[in-house]
This record gives C-alpha cells, sequence and structure tokens, in this order.
C-alpha cells in the first residue's frame, strides 16, 4: 500500500478542526482522489484541554508550533492559526526553510509578507498553497491560477468577506441601522467582538491583494491598496440605492490596463440587474473578466468550517499527487513589474447624499461647486421637505464618470457649506 501524506496541523480552532473531520469523514473519498491516504499525525494548539469535538488521542502534540518543522513525521505543514506575524509567520517559514510543503488559510499573512514566503518556497522546490485564503470553499485561487492561466485577466472584484455582506443584506431586507446589524451579526457569530478587520475592508483587501498578484502575475502588494469599509452606509443609503435601481455590496476590485494595476475595497452601488446585486448574506463571490473567456463568476460560502476545510484539503491532495504550480503564477524572474496606480486616478460615476438645511439656493450651491469641478450631475432625488424650518433632509446626487481627485475636491467643498450638516456620505458606482 502507498505511504500515507504525514500531515501537521497548527491551529486547532474552527477551520483546524474542520480539516481533522473532514479527512476522517471523508477518508476513503480522499485517498481515492489523493491516489494515497492522507493521514494527520501531529498537531498544536494553545490550550491542549479544550474539547474540539474530533479525536486527538494517538497524535503528536506540540506546544511550539514552529517545531513541527523538524519532525521527520510529518510530510506537509498546515497552517491554520492566522495573523500576519508571530507563531503563524515563524511556522511557515521554518517549514519552508526545511523544504517542507505549506498549507495555509492565512490572507493577512500571505497578503503581508507573500512575495518573501514565494520566494522561499521557489528556492526549496517545494509547494506553498493557499486555496483556503481566499473565499473559503469557493475555488477561486484554482480558478485564476490554473482554469484562466491563458488569459489575460482584465479584471478581477468579488464579495470577499461575508460579514459585511450579511449587515449590509440585514439593513435592505430588514430594515436596520448599522449598529443594529453589527450587533445581530455579532450575536450569531458572524461578526467577532472586535470586528474592525471585517467592517473596516482589511480582510476583504488582504484577499484581494492576493487575487490580484495572481490575475496579474505581479508580486502580492497589500500597502498598494485603497481600503474603505461600510461603517458610513447608512440605512437612507441602502433604501436610496434601491430607489435608483441600485444594491449596495462592499467590493474589492483589481483592473489592469496600460498605465499599471488599480486595486480597491470600498462599498459599491451596483445596478439590481447584476448578478453579485443578488448574492446576500454569509455568501461570497468572485467575479474574473479574461480576453479569451470572457467573465466567469464563482459563489458560495466563503467562509466556516466547512467551506474552509474543503478548500484545504483540496490542496492536501494536489500536493499528495504530486501536483505543484508556482504560487504566484509564474517564477518569480517572470512577474510583471507594473505599476500600482494610485486612488486619486480612479475614473468613475458616484452616488453622494447630502443633510442639507432645507432651505432655497442650497441645491444651487452644491451644483455650482460640482460644475466648477467639472463634474456632471446625473440625476438628483429628495425625499420630503422639513417640517420645521432650518430642518436637515437628505438629497441625493448621482453623477456621471469622473476622476476621484475632483470628485474629493468637491466634496471638501461642499462639506464646507453652511447649509450642509453632517460630512456627506459617498459611493461609489460600479457596473460589474
Amino acid at each position: 500500500m502507498t505511504r500515507p501524506l504525514a500531515v501537521g496541523v497548527a491551529g486547532l480552532g474552527t477551520v483546524g478542526a474542520g480539516v481533522l473531520r473532514l479527512l476522517a469523514e471523508n477518508a476513503e473519498l480522499i485517498a481515492a482522489r489523493a491516489g494515497r491516504p492522507i493521514a494527520v499525525t501531529a498537531v498544536s494548539a494553545r490550550d491542549r484541554l479544550k474539547d474540539r469535538g474530533v479525536p486527538l488521542s494517538g497524535l503528536r502534540w506540540y506546544v511550539d508550533a514552529a517545531a513541527r518543522a523538524e519532525d521527520a513525521g510529518v510530510d506537509v505543514v498546515v497552517e491554520t492559526i492566522g495573523g500576519a506575524e508571530g507563531a503563524a509567520r515563524r511556522l511557515v517559514e521554518a517549514a519552508l526553510a526545511a523544504g517542507k510543503p505549506v498549507v495555509t488559510a492565512n490572507k493577512a499573512l500571505l497578503a503581508l509578507h507573500g512575495r518573501q514566503l514565494g520566494a522561499m518556497a521557489e528556492s526549496r522546490g517545494v509547494p506553498l498553497a493557499f486555496e483556503a485564503a481566499v473565499a473559503g470553499g469557493i475555488p477561486a485561487i484554482k480558478a485564476l491560477r490554473e482554469g484562466l492561466a491563458a488569459n489575460r485577466i482584465r479584471r478581477v472584484a468579488g464579495i470577499l468577506n461575508g460579514t459585511c455582506n450579511h449587515i449590509l443584506t440585514e439593513m435592505r431586507v430588514r430594515g436596520l441601522q448599522f449598529a443594529e446589524a453589527l450587533h445581530e451579526a455579532q450575536r450569531l457569530g458572524y461578526a467577532e467582538a472586535d470586528p474592525s478587520f471585517d467592517i473596516d475592508g482589511i480582510d476583504a483587501a488582504h484577499k484581494l491583494a492576493i487575487l490580484a498578484a495572481l490575475a496579474f502575475n505581479r508580486p502580492v502588494d497589500f500597502s498598494a491598496l485603497h481600503v474603505e469599509g461600510i461603517r458610513g452606509v447608512s440605512a437612507v443609503d441602502i433604501a436610496m440605492a434601491e430607489a435608483l435601481g441600485y444594491r449596495i455590496k462592499l467590493l474589492g476590485i483589481a483592473t489592469q490596463g496600460p498605465e499599471g494595476v488599480a486595486a480597491r475595497v470600498h462599498p459599491c452601488m451596483v445596478p439590481l440587474a447584476s448578478p453579485i446585486a443578488r448574492v446576500d448574506g454569509v455568501f461570497n463571490a468572485v467575479v474574473a473578466e479574461g480576453d479569451a473567456v470572457g467573465r466567469v463568476m464563482l459563489e458560495g460560502r466563503g467562509a466556516g468550517a466547512g467551506p474552509t476545510a474543503s478548500a484545504v484539503v483540496a490542496d492536501l491532495i494536489d500536493i499528495a499527487r504530486g501536483r505543484h504550480a508556482p504560487v504566484w503564477g509564474a517564477a518569480a524572474s517572470a512577474l510583471s513589474a507594473a505599476p500600482a496606480i494610485p486612488m486619486q486616478r480612479h475614473r468613475g460615476a458616484y452616488y453622494l447624499r447630502l443633510m442639507v438645511l432645507d432651505r432655497p439656493g442650497v441645491i444651487a450651491d452644491v451644483a455650482a461647486i460640482l460644475r466648477d469641478g467639472g463634474i456632471s450631475m446625473e440625476s438628483m432625488l429628495q425625499r420630503g421637505r422639513g417640517e420645521a424650518a432650518g430642518q436637515a433632509v437628505p438629497v441625493v446626487l448621482t453623477t456621471h464618470e469622473c476622476e476621484e481627485a475632483a470628485m474629493q475636491a468637491a466634496l471638501a467643498r461642499i462639506a464646507q457649506l453652511e447649509t450642509v450638516v453632517e460630512q456627506p456620505s459617498l459611493i461609489r458606482i460600479e457596473a460589474l
């Protein structure tokens, strides 16, 4: 019988325990597809006594996860600890230095240190696999790196954070304010006690940095991304978007053109007819546009024990079969040096929501500022009048395509108007 692939799993939280469970429950199927059994032989976690719902007897236990890199009884290291630094980084670097394949679900580690880790893996000739790092069980990495390898990718985009998508869905369906929807997401376990990484767009940006590197064959560069979250999206914005024929989603979008690569994460208004507008709840979606294939969209659960473990085990099956792709789609020497395009040069249409005093001439003042900035209005929507003199009312404007720098300059001037009583809300309009 072919010798089993011996796996060491570091981190026994939701994902790590899910990997052990999936390998046990689908052992026969996985062995058939891998060409040999895949067996966990060693584990590590901070709390050895915690009940994780999976049997751990007979497995070697390491307090120091990085020590497993030297274990001759471990063929492949699986890292599900999380975090860009600390134990996770030490383990992955030690394993690669020892010439051992690594499978990781750690998007932060790859987004911030992927260039160096990719170089280590290439120099040792071992796989660094990370299907689970982006969009959970959706095979987005394989699709970009392998399935679409013959294409010049023009754009990759998607809903990359299920927590934000759940919050925005609940705000729309149930009419909740942002704070209410966030609290509900925390109660259900979709959001952490400190939800900053999710709602401020950082988690989605980590994933977009990885997708952009694969799509455009360039070194991963998290620092080049423009990142905004959903804290500023209100129930009024959700309702106004519907009235205008749009739906609000937090999107990650990366495009490549003659001048370079632009990558950004921020709330977007997408047309109701767009397929991505109908991706609700905790689901993720990834859209890729290639010159030969056209548009491809993948949708599914982007997190959780089952979907993420599915992606981890898929990578283990590849390693068992000897399938090994370059970390970033091509050798380091063949990666592109295309520059990053700053957000200020982005061109697109915009939605503006202003809370203004209900006085004559207010709209004329706003229109004059937009005109001076070379920005053309497409539509205006005002719901209701102030019941009392001087009461604030919402006014919504949409614009034709213009440059981000001009819009931001105009927005700063509008915010200084005496009749504008709150910081204006800006959401970019995307025709995905």
